[in-house]
């Protein structure tokens, strides 16, 4: 090959923002593929939302609303929320193992843009969280679940979620660059999606009963605001200012892990 063909392959230097995102779609697709050729791997998220429905529907229904039918109104718009944190939790596996197996090695030497391979592996996994809704609202329904706001409240709602679904499965890449291997990475996961779930209003919307340490925490937790904006949005309520923090907190968490996380893939892959 002569230096004038050499020239011409050459990769530019920079990469604008739209091939960027058509690189990391292409790399997203990729993603979807492994499904479509492994469905054993949406066995997780096929299961997760019907496990956590039925089980606290009926162990803490008659408890916090007095019948199964009035708490499932009130669940399941939260159970939004917990899934749009535990479905991330699987990204940072996945792609550990796909650093740990050499393939970011490959697409390091890709002409593409450098943060395309982690574009496309959040891109490709809401095809993951996409399920889970699906999974989480049909069974739902059929245990008598009813949407009591106009359909595009209800649209509102799981975009809201979506977007802050995104902005965690940040935190999930970086946790999964982080991890020394993929084995430990749900171990890390579990460290931080723990607290944000369970210590918030996801499970009972009435947080005054708690604490006041818990109290407090519950109501500045992110994924309360999710959950309360959710409600709101699905079954009726006042909205408050709860979408706006939601998407406040998405923001500001694209900003500090994101930046993170390219740093540290630099280091890792």
């Amino acid at each position: 090959m002569t230096a004038e063909t050499m020239t011409m392959v050459a990769p530019p230097r920079r990469v604008g923002p739209r091939r960027t995102l058509h690189h990391g779609l292409t790399l997203a697709w990729r993603n979807v593929a492994q499904l479509r050729h492994s469905p054993e791997k949406l066995l997780d998220v096929t299961l997760m939302p019907i496990v956590f429905l039925v089980l606290f529907l009926y162990v803490f229904g008659g408890a916090v609303a007095g019948d199964t039918r009035t708490y499932l109104q009130m669940l399941l718009p939260g159970l939004v929320a917990q899934m749009a944190m535990f479905g991330t939790m699987g990204l940072g596996t996945a792609l550990s193992e796909d650093i740990h197996k050499g393939v970011f090695d490959r697409f390091r030497s890709l002409p593409i843009a450098r943060s395309a391979p982690l574009i496309g592996t959040v891109l490709g996994d809401t095809v993951r969280f996409g399920i889970v809704m699906v999974v989480l609202v049909g069974f739902g329904s059929a245990l008598g679940f009813r949407f009591e706001t106009d359909p595009l409240s209800v649209v509102a709602a799981f975009a809201l979620a979506y977007v802050f679904y995104l902005s965690v499965s940040w935190v999930s890449v970086l946790v999964g660059l982080v991890a020394p291997s993929p084995q430990t990475v749900q171990g890390l996961a579990i460290i931080w999606v723990m607290p944000l779930t369970f210590g918030s209003s996801i499970l009972m919307p009435d947080t005054s009963t708690m604490p006041g340490w818990l109290e407090t925490w519950a109501n500045w937790n992110p994924v309360s605001r999710l959950a309360d904006a959710v409600r709101a949005l699905t079954v009726g309520g006042p909205l408050g200012n709860d979408a706006w923090y939601t998407l406040a907190w998405a923001a500001g968490i694209v900003a500090v892990a994101f930046p993170l996380a390219m740093r540290m893939y630099a280091r890792r892959a």
